[in-house]
């Protein structure tokens, strides 16, 4: 049998409990995508240095920019090796479950853009990294910008 809601004109079934169940705590998902996204700047800082990627520079983005929480620049001796590091970071980052990345610029391979979600890299041949300025352009200030790695 239904009833009708006195207020709303809404169908109650009668004999339905009129108070819902408890609901259960949510995880903290913001404390885990902060840890995924750390896991994630970390296999990235690790390979490019596997890689000898020179001048790698990482940019904390996060309460700065909605695109990623880091943005991580480093430099290629040639095209070639440009080319081969973002090829290995991209697999890398797959195998390790962090998903599929996007990758733009491989076939000139001067700038390489690899989008692996909450971690955005730029990798660059050295001239045309000097062109480009990035660190300048999003290095909030000194703080925010720390040299990781620093092979010549």
């Amino acid at each position: 049998m239904v009833a009708m809601n006195q207020t709303q004109g809404w169908p109650v079934p009668t004999g339905a409990p009129t108070q819902r169940a408890p609901l259960a705590p949510m995880a903290d998902t913001t404390t885990e995508r902060r840890s995924q996204a750390d896991a994630l700047h970390a296999l990235v800082l690790h390979q490019l240095d596997e890689d000898q990627a020179q001048d790698v520079v990482s940019i904390a983005l996060e309460g700065k920019s909605s695109i990623a929480d880091y943005m991580v620049i480093a430099s290629g001796r040639s095209t070639r090796q440009v080319a081969s590091m973002a090829g290995k970071l991209a697999e890398r980052v797959k195998t390790a479950g962090h998903g599929a990345c996007r990758i733009e610029g491989l076939p000139a391979a001067d700038w390489v853009l690899i989008d692996a979600g909450d971690v955005v890299i730029h990798l660059f041949r050295l001239e045309v990294r000097s062109f480009y300025n990035l660190e300048r352009m999003w290095g909030f200030g000194e703080e925010d910008v720390s040299a990781t790695a620093g092979h010549a």
